[in-house]
């Protein structure tokens, strides 16, 4: 069974050379160029000195060949040295190509990765992506298919860059040897790239594009289980993870199968392909040795010769199976990058925008703003009006589902189809919780200045932030302020949730937007954090179902759920 349609897979044409060339031309026309062209440059340079010592140690081997059969000891010597000066040359120019190669190669993978993570984390792209769905393991995609891709294009190219000098080099050699061995290895050639390029091209690229995914998301559901371990164990879900896992692997196991179904027949193919070259010169050549128009040691050089022009008339065929995984690897990129290139919310393609303006003046608003899923599949806000002035907080309630979350992403500007206007304070002013915080990677310092990594903020002040939000042990507990651990195993999610309030008492924004930010609290600590915001005079707007958060905010928002809503005082609020 060949590899399933996929509108995404190209084969070895002219669009997949286009969607390379897309990936590939920015760093090529970037900052970096000089250092990059210098680097392609030495090797095209390399590559020239090898074939030509490549063309001198295939001479030298008819030579000796031509003397033993003549019994001519001097001749032999001489050209046995004659050999071993070309190794000596040969062997530290081949170890500098490679050097050279991989070089480039590191320094290509470096800025692409740079381009990618700057557009997958710039305008929010990565949550769009994320919230579509369109692109699966997007971790995989920047990680690993950018590293096979720089170092597969050098290869690659290098690969075709010595086929066309080993072309041009030994055809001379022999052409002035045998007119018939040079026709007969243009029609066989070509005979065999055309009907391995159609025999096996777009099944290998799909079924080699499907591994990529296979693989990618077996280890996606082993990196889930490392992550939830606890829930996990909580709720006795070992067998169903299992099971899950196991499913991924099988669809992984299943593809292969196909695929090296495929490989086996392209393997026949090929090696009975290249197989002939040890026969076919001796059979050509062999009247003429036998008659003495031609000495063995030409024959044999004819033999190499033969072999290292029908490598490179062949280099499609030798490196198909690799091709097609560079192909698909290409295919992945070219569709991750175009996504990225994409609108961002589903509202650009299909309909208006809410407009979200950035307001000098320190207040929130919205302004008959209508929010929908970012699909326009339902409506879940229309026409809403308020305003939020400082030290007026606004409480966000209603049952699951009915929008109070979708309208935080809003203010954001993390959905946008819909319709109307949001202003907001500038971004700096402005701060969001989540109920499950974000821990990021690093130190008790890191998770404090998060997402100001750069700020400097001397010990005791952060300490005295810890006390604040009731973490005063917290820093000795961990080892010290600098200690790095994994953050979202070491603390409870209460503990993770007055992290992240010490991170809003320390920037002091003038909004702070909590999404059920203290479900895991206690009244006590609860309390403590909402007086906390009072004194650094941060307005909160508040999704929570709690009643005793209704005394920090002067104005309720209830939620209907089918876009309806009513604006009502905090005081004397009571929940239905």
């Amino acid at each position: 069974m060949d590899a399933p349609a996929d509108p995404h897979v190209t084969g070895l044409n002219r669009r997949l050379l286009l969607r390379f060339w897309e990936i590939a031309k920015p760093y090529w026309v970037s900052e970096e160029r000089s250092r990059a062209w210098g680097f392609l440059a030495l090797l095209v340079l390399l590559l020239l000195a090898l074939t030509g010592l490549s063309v001198a140690l295939i001479g030298q081997t008819g030579e000796f060949t031509s003397a033993l059969a003549a019994r001519d000891a001097d001749r032999f010597w001489l050209s046995i040295r004659q050999c071993v000066v070309i190794l000596l040359v040969v062997v530290p120019t081949y170890a500098l190509h490679y050097w050279v190669r991989d070089s480039l190669g590191i320094h290509w993978r470096r800025w692409l990765t740079s381009r990618f993570l700057e557009r997958y984390l710039g305008d929010h792209a990565y949550y769009a992506l994320n919230a579509r769905g369109l692109i699966d393991n997007p971790d995989q995609r920047i990680a690993e298919d950018i590293r096979s891709f720089t170092q597969e294009s050098l290869y690659f190219l290098m690969i075709g860059l010595g086929a066309s000098i080993q072309l041009v080099a030994f055809t001379g050699v022999l052409w002035s040897i045998s007119r018939e061995l040079v026709y007969f290895l243009l029609v066989y050639a070509i005979a065999g790239n055309l009907f391995i390029a159609v025999a096996f091209g777009r099944a290998l690229i799909g079924l080699n594009y499907l591994q990529i995914r296979r693989e990618a998301d077996f280890r996606f559901s082993l990196v889930r289980i490392r992550e939830h371990a606890e829930p996990i164990a909580f709720q006795r879900g070992e067998a169903q993870e299992s099971s899950r896992a196991k499913r991924f692997f099988d669809a992984a196991f299943d593809n292969f199968r196909r695929l090296i179904r495929k490989q086996f027949v392209l393997n026949l193919c090929q090696y009975g392909f290249s197989m002939m070259t040890v026969v076919l010169p001796s059979a050509i050549l062999a009247s003429r040795v036998i008659a003495g128009e031609l000495e063995v040691g030409r024959a044999v050089q004819a033999a190499g010769a033969f072999a290292a022009v029908l490598s490179a008339m062949t280099v499609i065929v030798e490196h198909f199976e690799g091709l097609s995984r560079f192909a698909a690897g290409i295919d992945r990129l070219h569709t991750f990058a175009s996504e990225l290139a994409a609108p961002r919310d589903e509202g650009t393609r299909a309909g208006s925008l809410i407009e979200i303006e950035v307001a000098k003046a320190t207040r929130l608003a919205l302004e008959r703003a209508t929010v929908t899923t970012p699909g326009r599949e339902r409506t879940l806000l229309r026409d809403l009006s308020l305003s939020v002035d400082p030290g007026q907080g606004l409480m966000i309630v209603g049952g699951s589902g009915c929008g109070k979350s979708s309208l935080l992403r809003a203010v954001a500007g993390l959905w946008r189809a819909g319709e109307g206007r949001i202003l907001c304070p500038p971004i700096d002013r402005i701060m969001f919780l989540p109920q499950q915080p974000y821990m990021a990677l690093g130190s008790l310092r890191a998770q404090l200045l998060y997402p100001e990594d750069g700020r400097r903020v001397d010990d005791d002040t952060l300490r005295r932030l810890l006390q604040r939000v009731n973490l005063a042990e917290l820093a000795g507990r961990a080892g010290g302020l600098d200690a790095e651990l994994d953050w979202a195993k070491v603390l409870s999610v209460g503990e993770q949730q007055r992290l992240a309030f010490a991170r809003v008492l320390l920037r002091e924004p003038d909004f702070v937007m909590l999404d059920e930010a203290t479900s895991a609290l206690d009244a006590d600590n609860e309390e403590n954090l909402y007086r906390q915001l009072q004194a650094t005079h941060t307005t909160p707007v508040s999704v929570s179902h709690r009643p005793t958060l209704l005394k920090f905010h002067s104005q309720v928002l209830e939620l209907s759920g089918v876009g309806g809503w009513q604006l009502l005082p905090a005081e004397g609020y009571t929940f239905g």
